[in-house]
């Protein structure tokens, strides 16, 4: 491709190394985790600065450039990569990657957005904090990525996700300017909270520089049980006996099935099945305080001694220390990375009522075995929070290419079952490119047109990551 006229404007502003035109250099910028997407760029940009950033934007809207803002390219429905056409430029985070400040007496923290999720949660760790939200790719996801697409993670149940995390901003507008958000405080009733709209705004509005983040008192004391059930029935009522239980202390909840676990025995390095038999589903459940003096595995095991009286759980294995607690959640976090090693695999990031979730597993493994039989439905997920992540591999043996066409009409069967349930068809991933055609079955008009006028206002050119989310 051709070097852009603008390649050395941009070089005045940051610096020629961080022009990448040549093809090598701009690969890792253009390619999505899953290949659902590649992309075509004349350059991608790496400013190191908020400042940079601002004279990049300011330079695009006088000339009429499209950006596609990027973290950590570990999004999964292509909003960060650009467009086949090649007449996006994309403005990579990465070297925002300062931790501005720490208050530990405040339990606040200000990070730079290029700062990888892994490097925060360890510099909470050196203060004695918690920063609680937690990913498959939080050794490469950016937080800056994580704010814009409001990233879930196994922590929702006890902290939220990431936006409420959040308490302040700071953004580079389309146009060039700077809003300086970044407050600490945890009131401020001043009018509206223009945070929320930078936060699962995919880069759409604006490009989030900077945040100023809660921290939470590290846990003291923390158990795991990987436990062995027999259907997602048996999962919602363990999940219910466990909530009234434990309450704020039940920390984790997720939930696998076998076929799963066998990708992860299979597929993913040191994975050890946690227990001797085979069993159709099992939970992950972690309970945690910051008080040594609470009995956290006492109530750990009192509550499945109440589960094992009636009926709901087969087995379980305890965690005997913090390393076999991480073992545990390897199998749970290397559940998505496992499939690929099983060929093609048509997701679903979908939620529904925490109540209707094994009915919802019932009828939507069903339909899609009706639709293509012998396809392997791998559903798991976030059971405390209703977000289940709704995976269908390909049948054994199937040609991959052909078995992927039917991900339109797959979509189409399970996130209809979705909707019946009053679900979500997109709970954590985002909207990006890959659902932006499903929003208008799934978002009535006023609200599509209230969510334009706002891109609108911010984006009268749209330039900014255009043709994402609407």
């Amino acid at each position: 491709m051709e070097r852009s006229p603008h390649a050395d404007r941009f070089a005045e502003i940051i610096g020629a190394a961080n022009v990448l035109t040549a093809k090598s250099d701009q690969a890792p910028y253009l390619t999505e985790w899953r290949d659902l997407y590649q992309g075509v760029t004349t350059m991608v940009l790496r400013p190191g600065s908020t400042e940079e950033v601002s004279a990049v934007m300011t330079y695009a809207y006088q000339n009429n450039l499209k950006v596609v803002p990027q973290g950590g390219n570990t999004g999964l429905v292509g909003g960060q990569i650009p467009q086949e056409t090649g007449d996006e430029i994309v403005l990579s985070l990465s070297r925002l990657n300062k931790v501005r400040a720490v208050d530990p007496v405040g339990f606040t923290i200000i990070v730079e957005s290029g700062v990888v999720l892994e490097t925060l949660q360890n510099e909470a760790e050196k203060v004695d904090r918690l920063f609680p939200l937690s990913l498959g790719a939080q050794g490469s996801c950016q937080i800056g990525g994580n704010i814009s697409t409001n990233a879930g993670g196994t922590s929702v149940l006890a902290y939220g996700n990431t936006r409420d995390l959040v308490l302040g901003l700071e953004v580079v507008l389309p146009t060039g300017e700077i809003w300086n958000g970044l407050r600490t405080l945890r009131k401020d009733n001043t009018g509206y909270d223009l945070k929320q709209l930078f936060i699962g705004g995919e880069g759409t509005l604006g490009i989030i520089t900077a945040a100023s983040l809660k921290l939470f008192p590290k846990p003291k004391k923390m158990e795991a049980a990987f436990v062995g059930l027999p259907d997602p029935h048996a999962a919602l009522r363990l999940f219910t006996l466990a909530k009234a239980q434990a309450g704020p202390v039940l920390t984790g909840f997720e939930i696998m099935p076998r076929i799963g676990v066998e990708f992860c025995l299979s597929h993913l390095d040191g994975a050890r099945d946690p227990l001797e038999g085979s069993h159709a589903w099992y939970v992950l459940m972690e309970l945690s305080s910051g008080s040594d003096a609470f009995p956290v595995r006492d109530l750990l095991e009192g509550i499945l001694g109440d589960a094992f009286e009636d009926g709901l759980v087969e087995d379980a294995a305890f965690a005997q220390n913090l390393s076999q607690v991480q073992d545990f959640w390897h199998i749970r976090h290397g559940m998505s990375e496992v499939q690929k090693a099983e060929g093609g695999s048509i997701k679903h990031d979908v939620s529904v009522p925490v109540a209707s979730i094994p009915e919802f597993l019932d009828k939507a493994a069903a339909a899609v075995e009706a639709f293509v039989p012998g396809c392997r439905p791998v559903p798991f997920g976030h059971i405390g929070d209703g977000n289940i992540h709704f995976n269908v591999s390909q049948p054994v043996g199937a040609d991959k290419a052909a078995y992927l066409v039917n991900w339109d009409d797959m979509n189409a069967i399970v996130h209809g079952i979705v909707q019946d349930f009053g679900g979500s068809i997109s709970a954590e991933h985002g909207i990006g490119r890959l659902k932006r055609s499903l929003l208008k079955e799934v978002k009535a008009d006023i609200e599509l047109d209230l969510m334009q006028r706002i891109k609108s206002a911010f984006d009268p050119k749209g330039l900014l990551n255009p043709e994402r989310v609407l």
